[in-house]
């Protein structure tokens, strides 16, 4: 315990991450979620830190009073280098540190941070660790490794898994034993009494558009499962690099299905509106770390079409979720019977989902979890 906390100052914990902004993706959306759960939860003084982008502006306003401080990045893209965020990390005086992501700058400050002051150093990967992750870019990962990671790692006092799968992973990269992994989920927000929305025939895909979102079969299906000629329609939101666009577009093209549609990336309002419109949320994932797109899905209690690399199988053992697979097949098939699902079905399905972001996944449930790991770490336990 800090003498800090001896006189009564809350803990201060900082939540760094690449970019404080929606370029960050799932990772920025979990950020922002234990942000606010640990500023509810109390005793705690969450601080956000980063690399600006040019949406960080916009997007800082969603964390309200919470502290966030980011700073200008630099160069590629795939790194974020931020001059100047150590000296930010430095200066906040954080018991504890806690870094969301990994392979850009911010692991190397994470490292840097937990070497100059000798406090508490937590990582979670948030499933970049994964194999179909780590085989993609091999010659780069394996630069980062030599250059950073595993400096990084040897620093982390404390891994965090999201899944059981993900703790394999882990201690598989890193050598970290089990007492070093804690394994806690994500969480979401979700309002206890929201009324039910009106619902179209829409299914609906939010999220980066990348290739470990298997976004082609999932077109491929759409097609041999006659959404369209069904009255379905199928809506893709998100975004990506610029290539990765280039090609889903290319591919809507060729198939000119007009009862799909791509909106680009969509947030807030908009994106609220289209989870609690649609009747489906699908991903039919190659790799996952604890997708935040199911979890929000779940909170609109909107049922989900997902693959088992989603790593939540409290959906399929609960009836929230119907495994789509991977290949085009699997997924067409998980589509039929989604469209031909009776109404009373797809009820008990979506009163399954709502139950699931209420209680399994809370910000009150999680942050209580992580409340108590950070003051173990801080106590030196």
């Amino acid at each position: 315990m800090t003498g800090g906390e001896k006189n009564g100052r809350p803990l201060r914990v900082g939540l760094l991450t690449a970019r404080v902004s929606r370029r960050g993706g799932g990772v920025f959306e979990a950020v922002l979620a234990e942000a606010q759960a640990l500023e509810a939860q109390g005793g705690l003084v969450p601080i956000v830190f980063g690399a600006a982008d040019p949406f960080t502006a916009e997007d800082r306003k969603r964390f309200g009073t919470i502290g966030t401080i980011t700073v200008p990045r630099r160069g590629p893209a795939a790194f974020d280098y931020a001059p100047g965020l150590l000296a930010e990390l430095l200066a906040a005086d954080l018991d504890v540190l806690h870094l969301h992501g990994i392979w850009q700058y911010a692991s190397l400050c994470g490292a840097l941070w937990a070497e100059r002051t000798g406090r508490p150093y937590v990582i979670s990967p948030h499933g970049m660790l994964d194999p179909w992750i780590t085989a993609r870019g091999r010659w780069k990962k394996t630069l980062a490794r030599l250059g950073y990671e595993r400096r990084s790692w040897r620093a982390a006092r404390l891994f965090h898994a999201l899944t059981a799968a993900e703790a394999e992973d882990i201690a598989r990269e890193t050598g970290a034993e089990d007492a070093r992994i804690a394994i806690v989920p994500n969480y979401v927000a979700a309002e206890a009494d929201r009324a039910p929305s009106p619902r179209s025939d829409l299914v609906f895909y939010i999220g980066r558009i990348h290739p470990k979102k298997n976004l082609d079969p999932l077109i491929e299906a759409w097609a041999a499962a006659g959404g369209g000629a069904a009255g379905w329609r199928l809506a893709i939101a998100g975004w990506g690099e610029a290539a990765h666009v280039a090609a889903l577009r290319s591919k809507l093209a060729a198939s000119a299905d007009p009862s799909i549609d791509f909106l680009g990336p969509i947030y807030g309002a908009a994106k609220a509106n289209l989870l609690g419109e649609a009747r489906f949320v699908v991903l039919p994932s190659l790799s996952e770390g604890l997708p935040m797109a199911i979890l929000e899905a779940w909170a609109a209690a909107t049922p989900t079409l997902m693959s088992a690399a989603c790593n939540l199988p409290d959906g399929f053992a609960q009836g929230a979720a119907l495994d789509c697979g991977t290949d085009a097949d699997a997924i067409a098939a998980a589509l039929r019977r989604a469209f031909a699902l009776p109404a009373g079905e797809w009820e008990k399905m979506s009163a399954a989902a709502r139950d699931l972001a209420i209680t399994r996944f809370s910000p009150q449930a999680v942050a209580a979890q992580w409340s108590t790991i950070y003051r173990r770490l801080r106590a030196g336990l």
